[in-house]
């Protein structure tokens, strides 16, 4: 039987266990990030892509109105998402969605803020962390297939004057994601800020 074990994240109470990726501290800085841009983004809900349990997209929402979608591939990232939007008292404006990221949404959705924590571990290196549950680290080859796929999603969900908030490993990361976006997805989005943390990098992508 899995440990229950809990933590406090920008106030929130939040619950986990080993079958997810425990929620890292320095992510605060994503939320708060995002809770920012909120302030002055137009109107509609916000995303969160590879959303685990949730506590990053439950923090950018906590002190506003919106509607939070989140999506995660992992039935314990559900039920941990769902349990903790609702110890907070924001169930009802949550809705949660298992599935692959890419099957997810409808083409004609849209949102004012995409936040996203795609795995970003190369293949080859995840067994440099072992207490970390493989599905929510393994990003592929270079660590960015679920990354790229993340700024697909951007391009093709965010609203005009919306912004995304995409969380990497490093800087070379960043550079090669903005270069993706440049290049195979010709400009339609683009890479506006980078933040550089101990523990990662974020970026913040608009059209």
């Amino acid at each position: 039987m899995e440990v229950m074990k809990h933590l406090t994240f920008r106030g929130l109470a939040i619950s986990f266990d080993d079958q997810v990726l425990e929620p890292r501290p320095w992510t605060e800085a994503q939320s708060e990030w995002a809770a920012e841009l909120l302030v002055d983004a137009p109107p509609g809900p916000v995303l969160e892509l590879c959303a685990g349990v949730g506590h990053i997209g439950l923090g950018a929402v906590l002190n506003s109105d919106r509607h939070l979608v989140m999506v995660d591939v992992n039935p314990a990232a559900e039920q941990f998402a769902q349990e903790n939007a609702a110890a907070n008292g924001l169930e009802a404006r949550v809705e949660f969605r298992l599935n692959r990221i890419d099957a997810a949404l409808a083409s004609d959705e849209r949102f004012s803020l995409i936040v996203a924590d795609p795995p970003w571990v190369r293949s080859a290196d995840t067994s440099m962390f072992p207490e970390d549950p493989l599905l929510a680290i393994d990003g592929g080859d270079d660590g960015l297939d679920l990354a790229r796929t993340c700024v697909d999603l951007i391009a093709r969900h965010l609203s005009a004057d919306g912004s995304g908030l995409l969380q990497l490993g490093n800087s070379a990361q960043s550079e090669t994601i903005a270069a993706y976006a440049a290049e195979s997805l010709s400009g339609s989005v683009q890479v506006v800020e980078t933040r550089l943390y101990e523990r990662g990098v974020l970026v913040r992508i608009t059209r």
